[in-house]
């Protein structure tokens, strides 16, 4: 318990929320689109249910990676005598890749919907009556899948303490990070209801999501084509690209309000000239 008391241990703990804060900012995205298929009504009591049960769920995880931790870093299956395509695949990699298609699938699904407007009003209804449990279930599920990050980088800032004490501020740190992420995931969700316009952009973002994790997949298993290794999406460009699809769509709503404004203006005065004609 002396060495979960230091400075030392209580700056690492700060670090270990702020890591689950920034590797969660997709995560938290995710959860905010999802519960919107969800009943309104019940739509909060979903994503509190939904992060609460996967803040357990990953202290399971991070019990068993710290036990397992070598089981999910090995290959369990290769592939190297292929002139196309050549991977080490890993239980985390073979994870991250599934993550990462099912976010592109569901983001392309979305926007699909939103350009077919009459479809997108039918599947809108039909995404009301999805159940509640179905949503919960999902959040839970790409929570887990996200939080695989989070918790091996978490491991790697606490590489040099005892297993307890790295147990306990690791928990602590999942436990106030997820308490975080319900918070956020409220705020996210009402901004998203009360601006839809900004829902496109959401889709957009979860949709580099998925390549993020399809790249980082495909690095983990050593993915290669034609001998061209896969490259991981750094963070850093994930923030850089969000930050400039956040920028394109503010100036180009600035653009078109401008646009729609400039065109009353014109219609305005050609009924103010019709009109005096007629006099």
């Amino acid at each position: 318990m002396e060495q979960l008391l230091t400075l030392d241990s209580l700056f690492t703990l700060f670090m270990l929320v702020l890591l689950q804060a920034v590797l969660g900012f997709d995560n938290l995205l995710y959860i905010s689109l999802e519960s919107q298929k969800a009943p309104k009504d019940k739509q909060s009591y979903v994503r509190k249910m939904g992060v609460g049960l996967a803040i357990i769920l990953r202290i399971v995880l991070l019990f068993v990676l710290l036990q397992l931790i070598q089981y999910f870093q090995n290959p369990f299956l290769s592939m190297h005598s292929n002139t196309i395509v050549e991977f080490d695949l890993t239980g985390h990699s073979l994870i991250v890749l599934a993550g990462g298609i099912f976010i592109i699938y569901t983001a392309v699904k979305e926007i699909w919907h939103m350009m077919l407007m009459k479809e997108h009003e039918k599947v809108e209804g039909a995404q009301s009556k999805k159940s509640v449990k179905s949503v919960v279930t999902w959040i839970v599920v790409m929570n887990l899948v996200f939080s695989f990050d989070s918790i091996l980088s978490a491991m790697a800032l606490t590489s040099d303490m005892d297993y307890m004490p790295q147990l306990i501020l690791m928990t602590i740190a999942i436990v106030l990070g997820g308490l975080l992420m319900i918070v956020m995931a409220d705020k996210v969700s009402d901004f998203l209801q009360k601006n839809k316009m900004y829902e496109v952009l959401g889709l957009f973002i979860l949709f580099i999501v998925g390549i993020m994790l399809l790249s980082e997949g495909g690095h983990l298993a050593k993915l290669k084509f034609f001998g061209n290794d896969v490259e991981q999406m750094s963070k850093a460009t994930f923030y850089f690209v969000i930050i400039t699809l956040v920028i394109i769509d503010i100036v180009q709503g600035r653009y078109q309000k401008n646009l729609l404004a400039k065109k009353a203006a014109q219609d305005k005065a050609i009924e103010e000239k019709q009109e005096a004609s007629d006099f």
